[in-house]
């Protein structure tokens, strides 16, 4: 088999489809869907979420520091398309779409109580790496529906249908 250049924007897949949600200092909650999510630190937990500077939660989070990476599932789709097709600079996303938020216990930033997960973060780092800023979150507080965690804690991904 021969090989050709691929295109390198899609090199990498699956990349990871999150919901990152923030509080602004005025008060306004916001998400925006975002591709670039990893772990990066075991001890301590850490996730790394890209940003690109141009979106309206970039700001929200650098003046906060923090912010909650939500899972969401298949059944949550078109509110995941939304969030992803709209910038919060031009609509509050939150009552166009009646998300049901509840409150971080860590963190000043909505959790998306529909998502099956939530992980509440403080940003304890950033680089910027080209085209986002790479915001390194230590995670402080880790929301689970209780049907997908068994006695240690431990979650068990087959019990959720992400998207």
């Amino acid at each position: 088999m021969s090989k050709v250049q691929g295109n390198m924007k899609s090199c990498l897949q699956p990349m990871a489809k999150i919901v990152v949600s923030c509080r602004g200092t005025d008060g306004k909650n916001n998400a925006l869907v975002v591709g670039y999510c990893c772990n990066c630190s075991y001890d301590p937990p850490m996730v790394m979420v890209g940003i690109v500077p141009s979106r309206y939660s970039y700001k929200i989070i650098k003046e906060t520091g923090c912010f909650v990476v939500n899972l969401a599932t298949k059944q949550q789709k078109e509110m995941f398309d939304y969030l992803g097709s709209h910038s919060g600079r031009d609509e509050d996303k939150f009552s166009k779409l009646n998300i049901k938020v509840e409150e971080g216990i860590k963190v000043n930033a909505p959790l998306l109580a529909d998502c099956p997960i939530n992980i509440e973060c403080k940003v304890v780092d950033s680089i910027v790496t080209g085209s986002h800023e790479m915001f390194v979150g230590k995670i402080e507080y880790v929301h689970c529906n209780g049907e997908i965690v068994d006695i240690k804690g431990e979650i068990d991904f087959s019990k959720i249908d992400l998207i």
